[in-house]
């Protein structure tokens, strides 16, 4: 069977994006792309999904949530409460609804 040669550009960032989810699920970028081909054609249309383990996604957007939560509140000045000051202001606030 002869071989054929498919070249084509992608940002750089996708590349490693997806080169570094490939190696974890234990595949080479061609060998992926291979699979994605070889399965688009038996099923007809976009054959499968593969995703690593969705609480590690939900981790990281946890710290992403924290990270902009810590960034806001030092916008607002208010980074550096303590926790008495921090349960003082919401038992304030249960207070006034």
């Amino acid at each position: 069977m002869a071989n054929s040669l498919i070249q084509l550009r992608i940002d750089d960032k996708l590349k490693a994006e997806a080169t570094d989810i490939f190696e974890k699920l234990g595949l080479d970028l061609s060998t992926a792309i291979r699979i994605f081909l070889t399965r688009s054609v038996e099923e007809r249309g976009i054959p499968f999904t593969m995703k690593l383990d969705t609480e590690r996604y939900k981790a990281e957007a946890a710290i992403r949530a924290m990270r902009e939560i810590s960034k806001t509140a030092e916008t607002n000045g208010i980074a550096d409460m303590t926790l008495d000051e921090v349960n003082a202001e919401i038992n304030a606030a249960r207070n006034e609804a």
